[in-house]
Parts: structure tokens; sequence; C-alpha cells
């Protein structure tokens, strides 16, 4: 692939000289190769969408791994074994959930900072997606948990003051990110700013632990109510019968899809991928889970459902489609799949969760989510030159937005399965967190070092009036979102779900900040104000 460095002011002769992947592009009309180019970008975002799946199950593996403790009962005076969870609720959220789904803009980030070695000057595609991201997690994240309970069903936070401390650590990040580009040393970051930006993510998690333990003189006295023993809790409807046996790993319990009130969102990106593998345990095959306490060896097991994933990649149509009268219907789902099938063949080669507690397929997702944002740079990069779009208005919009699904999809599943809104809700407040601490900080740090002992200056920021402009816009927004969420705590006693009117007119509340938030940055960086 020939790529050119430049930024979005580029002259019309050096246009030509870009391609994505045949020189013969460059022959194409401008506006034709960037209706090809954007197509390729959606199809991108398909294909993160679609690696969601594999990635939250093998989280939820990680998550629910325990190790066994033997304690002497003080009744009895014999030993007693108990199996306990590795992980703590509030570091799964912020460390797995929270990072985890923020990859993509992180790797975007990240692989834009490594691009951009050796010049003075930092890339504008990862702080612009990032903060762009940060609103579309704020807002439109927001409003599709409001909704997501079913009528009448609330969801509130458990444990407010974790939350607290999470949202303080989040409006944090954006007030020192405009302290660095504005204030100390405006339009130019240091060394020793993008390593306090990085060190800051470990106060974050050490905070939030100390509040979650409730440590003397670190955490605020606030009491919370019952959390859930699971993370994720598993589906209380058992599969019935053999047809219904696709959905045994869907994130929603069966007696919902029956009633046709729910679509998951899992379901439409990975069609049948399971439906093979009823029969097989859902334990790791290092650790039983918490109902079988001894050891199962599926070492056979585990090559048939690594070789049945293979299967299924290659079945366009499962039998829930099957039963299908509408045949526009099951023609559209037919097409789909076909869409989908590349994807799924390629994510195929992702290891089954059961292996090593999930950790092998979380690694593979998340290489696989690199790779995926490392050509959605080159894409962004293609669209910008040739259509003449600025590059952070893309990086607000389409980036943001597709980037930001995982997130999407991580906060719906923990709105409609868990009995809390907690990890729905600290996956938004600690995904902005992650974007600013590590997304931005850890691209900083790199070039920063590499400007250090290469040229002895620091970085500069190009735009920096712009992405400024956007921090304030956002931190005005953000605002309004979380007294709307405070309002909602005080006189429907929840944040989520409610009665159904009011919930859908939270969602549109929060649908209008974030297009206030795109329509202000992108007029502001294009120049128009």
């Amino acid at each position: 692939m020939q790529y050119i460095v430049g930024r979005s002011n580029m002259v019309g002769s050096e246009k030509g000289q870009l391609y994505l992947l045949f020189h013969d592009e460059t022959k194409l009309g401008n506006g034709f190769r960037g209706f090809l180019y954007f197509l390729a970008l959606a199809y991108c975002f398909i294909g993160l969408s679609a690696i969601t799946a594999r990635f939250f199950r093998s989280m939820e593996n990680v998550v629910k791994h325990t190790r066994t403790v033997e304690e002497i009962d003080p009744c009895t005076n014999t030993k007693v074994v108990k199996h306990k969870k590795v992980w703590n609720y509030t570091i799964a959220d912020i460390t797995l959930l929270a990072f985890g789904t923020s990859f993509p803009q992180i790797s975007l980030a990240t692989i834009d900072a490594i691009r951009n070695l050796g010049n003075l000057y930092a890339g504008g595609l990862g702080p612009g997606t990032l903060v762009g991201s940060a609103a579309f997690d704020l807002f439109p994240i927001h409003a599709v948990c409001v909704v997501v309970p079913k009528a009448g069903e609330l969801k509130k936070i458990s444990d407010i003051g974790v939350w607290l401390v999470e949202l303080f650590w989040s409006f944090w990040a954006y007030i020192w990110l405009y302290i660095t580009l504005e204030v100390w040393t405006p339009n130019v970051i240091t060394l020793w700013e993008a390593s306090l930006t990085v060190l800051q993510f470990g106060l974050l998690l050490l905070h939030a632990y100390a509040q979650d333990k409730r440590w003397p003189y670190l955490s605020l006295p606030l009491s919370r109510s019952e959390r859930p023993d699971d993370w994720v809790p598993a589906e209380t409807a058992p599969c019935k019968d053999k047809n219904t046996a696709p959905y045994k790993y869907s994130e929603i319990p069966e007696d919902e899809y029956e009633n046709g009130s729910i679509v998951d969102i899992f379901s439409v990106h990975d069609g049948n991928r399971d439906y093979e593998y009823q029969n097989l345990p859902d334990n790791d095959v290092a650790e039983s889970s918490d109902q079988f306490h001894d050891e199962v060896h599926v070492k056979d097991n585990l090559l048939s459902i690594w070789k049945q994933q293979f299967i299924d990649a290659f079945v366009l149509e499962n039998p829930e489609s099957r039963k299908l009268n509408n045949t526009c219907l099951r023609l559209a789902k037919g097409f789909w799949q076909l869409l989908l099938a590349p994807w799924r063949i390629l994510f195929a080669f992702v290891p089954p969760y059961q292996i090593a507690h999930g950790w092998i397929a979380f690694i593979c997702s998340l290489i696989f989510i690199s790779g995926i944002a490392y050509i959605v740079t080159k894409l962004t990069d293609l669209i910008s030159f040739v259509t003449g779009i600025n590059a952070y208005v893309i990086a607000f919009t389409a980036l943001a937005a597709g980037t930001s699904w995982p997130d999407l999809v991580a906060s719906k599943i923990a709105a409609e399965r868990q009995i809390t809104a907690d990890s729905a809700i600290a996956n938004v407040t600690c995904s902005n967190s992650v974007n600013i601490y590590i997304g931005i900080g850890v691209p900083w740090l790199i070039d920063t070092l590499y400007n250090f002992f290469a040229y002895n200056k620091p970085l500069k920021i190009e735009n920096a009036a712009g992405l400024s402009f956007s921090l304030l816009v956002f931190f005005a927004t953000s605002v309004g979102c979380i007294g709307v969420l405070v309002f909602r705590r005080l006189t429907l006693g929840a944040e989520l779900g409610g009665p159904r009117i009011w919930a859908w007119v939270t969602c549109v509340y929060f649908i209008l900040l974030w297009l206030i938030f795109v329509v202000l940055s992108s007029l502001r960086v294009s120049g128009f104000i």
C-alpha cells in the first residue's frame, strides 16, 4: 500500500498519488473514489461489530474466573472450600470492559502516533476521534441504555460512591486536556505532560478500588445496595428444545426472544455461530464453573468447537432464518449473512474462549480490532484527501461513532442483563477516562519521547484551538447529560428505565446534545465559526 503523509489541505496534484490497493484507483473520479472509500469504511465498522461478540464472550469468561480458597468454619471447625472471584467488579469495569471496548479508539490513536514519528506536529485523527468518541459514549450510548429496560423497569447505580469517583476522573480528564493545550504550554505537549497524563490512569484505578473497598480517608462515606453475584448474570431461561439451541450463548434470556420484545445485537452480526455447541460445557478447561467444582477435561471438544467455528462461518442460513415466511425478509437476512461471511471466516481463527479462562480469545480479539483500526486510519486519510472533508470532522463523526460500537454493545448488554446500572454507566464514564489517559496519553508519550531524544523539542499540536473548543462544548453538554441522570435518580429513583414516555424523552434529549456537539465542533474546525 502506497501512502503519502500529509495534511487535509493537500493540493490536487498530490491527491492523485494516493490509493488504497491498486494504482488504477487514481484513474477514477474523486467523487466515486470517495463513495467507494466510505463503503469500505462502513464495512470495517461492520467487522468491528462482528468481532465484538467474541470479544465480549471472552471477557465474560475472564471475569468469571474464580480461585479455590480453603477456610475453617468457626462453628464446626472443619475445612470449607470456597470459590472466590479473582476480579474485583470495579477494576473489571475500568480495565477489561472500558479499556477493552475503547481499544479501537486507542489502537487508532496509537497507530496514528507511530505513523507520525519524526514529525514535530501530532496527528489529528487520534485526539479528534477520542474526543468525538467521548461525546458518542456519553450521549448516544446513554440514550440507548435509558430505553433498553422493559417498560416500567427501573435500574439504578448500586454503588453511587464508585460512580462519583469514576465521574470525577472522567471530568478531570477533559479539564486536564484543556489545561495542557491552552494554559500551561499552549499548542505544545511536553514529555512530562504526556507522562502525567498516562500516570493518572493508575490514580483512577487506585482511587476507584479504594472507594469500592471503602478505605478510610480515601473513600466517600456512601453506602451501596446489593450487587449481582456475577458481573454479567447467566441467562435465566434454559434451552427448551433443539430449535432454540442457537441462542444458548446469546446475551438475552430465551423467553425474551420468544416474546419478540428484544432483538439481540449479537444475533444480527453473528447469526448461528454457536448453535452446534449446546452439549459442550460452558466452563473453562482450566477451571470448573461455580456449578461444577470438579475439573472437566474437554481438550477433544475444544478442537471440535474450533472446527465448528469455521463450519458455521460458511453457513449462510441458520434454522431461525428458514422459519421465516416472508421471502423478502429471508433474502435480506441471507444477503446480510453473505456480507458478513468474510469477517466470520476471518474471526473463526480466534481460539475458543474456553481456553485459558478466555485470555487467549480476549487478546486475539484485540489484535483483530487493532488490524481493523489500522485499515480505518488509511481509509480516513484517503477520504479526507479525495473529498476535501476536514480530517477532524471525519474523526468527530464517522470514526468516533464507528470505533465506539463495542462500547455501545457492551453497555446495552449490561443494561439488559444486570439488575443494576453500574456496569452500563461505568463503561461510559470509564471509557471516557481511558480515552484521555491511555488513548491520548500513550500516543503523546510515544511522540514526545521520540522528539525529545531525536530533536530535543516538544510535540506541537495542530489545530489545538479547534480541539480546545470541542472540549469546552463537550464539557458544557456533558453537564446537561449528567444533570438529567441525577434528576432521574432523585425523581424516578433510578438512572435507567422507568415510564416509557420519560425514557424516550430522555433518549431524544441525549441525542440532541450529541448533535449540538457534532455540529458546533465541525463548524469550528472547518473555520465557519
